[in-house]
């Protein structure tokens, strides 16, 4: 946990809100073109993991940043608790099915990541079984990897503040009722927890590395995703196919 505490959680001081809002929206339309040649070359697909506590704003950023997106080739997967028949097998075995095809980008809103946080904080697991479900993780993202996928790991780091804010917001704004969970309130208790449970995954699944994104500021956390996202597609090689011979 200490070195997620020693981590700012807010833009630095010569980000100019504004002037960064206006970037959002051009990355955004980057992204998109990138995504038309992605689609048509159809030779690598792109995962994006987003990870955060409560109220980090995962559902935001993908609003925002894949704007304009065609859905043709994005999807955004969301990993609750798993259902009894998912139990039933090994933990990867529903995240397995719903990894991106090739020319696609899919969205994780949450993800395999939860059955290693979730069972550590609440007591599910020993430490033995968490060494191995890390292992396993390990294996299947080189395993995506190997198959063409672009891994992307984004971990949105919100301050505790700020996380109490935005869920007592989610009581009082009628927009927002929506999101209410009661049950958010109990998790929040086990903040600390939570960071120590990511310490854990940042030090034993970093292939790739862990994107750790200041999100206390929605304009500065969407920015900072969208800009790494882009030049990450723009690193891929993508070109459109020729017309065949």
């Amino acid at each position: 946990m200490k070195k997620l505490l020693s981590l700012s959680t807010t833009a630095p001081e010569k980000f100019e809100k504004e002037k960064i809002k206006k970037l959002i929206p051009e990355l955004s339309e980057e992204i998109s073109g990138f995504q038309k040649i992605l689609y048509a070359q159809s030779k690598y697909s792109l995962l994006v993991i987003l990870q955060g506590l409560d109220a980090s704003g995962k559902d935001g950023l993908v609003s925002t940043v894949f704007h304009g997106v065609n859905p043709l080739g994005c999807d955004v997967k969301s990993f609750k608790a798993p259902t009894k028949e998912e139990l039933s097998y090994d933990f990867l075995w529903r995240v397995h099915n719903a990894v991106p095809p090739k020319g696609q980008i899919y969205i994780f809103n949450r993800s395999h990541y939860e059955d290693v946080l979730v069972p550590a904080v609440e007591g599910w697991i020993d430490k033995g079984e968490l060494k191995n479900r890390f292992e396993h993780i390990n294996n299947f993202e080189k395993l995506l990897q190997d198959n063409g996928t672009v891994i992307l790991k984004f971990y949105l780091h919100v301050s505790k503040k700020e996380q109490k804010k935005r869920l007592k917001e989610r009581k009082t704004n009628p927009k927002k009722f929506w999101k209410h969970n009661d049950g958010d309130w109990e998790t929040a208790k086990k903040f600390d927890h939570y960071l120590d449970a990511y310490e854990e995954v940042f030090k034993h699944c970093k292939a790739p590395e862990w994107n750790i994104i200041p999100s206390d500021q929605n304009w500065y956390k969407e920015y900072l995703v969208a800009k790494k996202i882009k030049e990450t597609l723009e690193g891929m090689n993508l070109e459109y196919p020729g017309l065949e011979k």
